[in-house]
């Protein structure tokens, strides 16, 4: 039933990667040829090619959906927005793009750390943090740049940032780990930080020698241990990189625990409906499913339809069974939990 619906939006860049995604149609097919012209018209690619500027950047807060704090965050959202779209490192608009954010990579693989409130958290200020790194990468990677030299040397960088039981931490303040807000915290690891770990996660997803390696499997591990199911959050992501959400905050980006970006990073991983927390994930999942076919988006509806394609795509891709062995327990989760007292 969602077929139609799907086929029937006026995004050719969606109706597209139905088709090719869901489908498996080949570049030669009729359609196919049609709607490759035809997403050249998309508004969701003409609105930024006309905002980029002609070093390659956009400007904090200039697209719909653009972040509101630096050209560096801005324009990774833009190529993260056109990754997911489809659009490659040979397209002129991701070129200049990318080429943009290598002028701003520091030596050691890494992006500079953003200089605003939010992460002077602590006496002397963060000295480093992995969504620092991470969010510029993610642009990139989902680009097609994964395994360019200069890309290896930010994975490099965001591997070495890893504490020893698998999470990344919120930062590092004089060589200490960083404070983790409850909403963050990750339920089996003192120092993990949700939204970082979330950020470094989908990056290694990103890159075909990091996807399937011990590092992704142990992340994920981790974060399918937080035994919620929230329904307001289900789809969050996807209607952030097609600009129907704003992309705001820095330590916050990834602070949404979204089921559908589970579930995503699931199938990209190879976690099995052997793991419980999945099985039980895709039933809660599946439920949500509309009478029409479609996963509604209530907050932007909008959006509906790329949730619905995004969702479809990973169950389609999530493997039943396989060698997938999950370590962590399940542990209901509370924000900030009631301190025991001594008395």
């Amino acid at each position: 039933m969602w077929l139609p619906l799907l086929l029937a939006d006026k995004s050719a860049n969606l109706r597209y990667l139905v088709l090719c995604e869901l489908f498996s149609l080949k570049d030669n097919n009729e359609e196919i040829k049609e709607l490759a012209s035809l997403r050249m018209e998309d508004p969701l690619l003409t609105d930024l090619q006309y905002l980029q500027n002609t070093d390659g950047s956009w400007e904090k807060g200039d697209f719909v959906g653009g972040v509101h704090s630096t050209k560096l965050f801005a324009t990774s959202q833009a190529l993260t927005r056109l990754g997911y779209l489809g659009y490659g490192k040979e397209f002129p608009t991701v070129k200049k793009g990318a080429e943009y954010l290598f002028t701003l990579q520091n030596e050691d693989g890494s992006w500079p750390l953003p200089k605003s409130r939010e992460i002077q958290l602590e006496k002397g200020g963060y000295e480093k943090m992995t969504l620092q790194t991470a969010i510029p990468l993610r642009g990139l990677a989902m680009c097609g740049y994964s395994t360019d030299s200069r890309v290896e040397k930010a994975y490099d960088w965001i591997l070495e940032q890893k504490m020893s039981d698998g999470a990344w931490p919120t930062g590092y303040v004089k060589g200490n780990f960083g404070y983790v807000a409850g909403y963050r915290k990750i339920a089996h690891s003192r120092w993990g930080c949700r939204s970082n770990t979330t950020g470094a996660l989908i990056c290694l997803t990103l890159h075909p020698k990091y996807v399937k390696s011990e590092e992704a499997k142990k992340a994920l591990d981790l974060l399918l241990g937080r035994d919620t199911y929230e329904q307001y959050t289900f789809g969050f992501e996807v209607a952030r990189t097609i600009g129907a959400e704003q992309a705001t905050g820095f330590i916050t980006y990834f602070a949404r625990y979204d089921l559908s970006l589970m579930l995503k990073l699931c199938w990209k991983i190879g976690a099995s409906l052997d793991d419980m927390r999945v099985k039980e994930l895709v039933e809660f999942i599946k439920k949500l499913q509309g009478k029409f076919g479609l996963w509604e988006y209530p907050p932007k509806p909008q959006a509906s339809r790329w949730v619905t394609f995004d969702l479809i795509r990973s169950l389609s891709n999530l493997d039943e069974q396989g060698n997938w062995i999950n370590f962590e327990p399940r542990t209901p989760f509370q924000t900030y939990p009631k301190k025991l007292k001594r008395f």
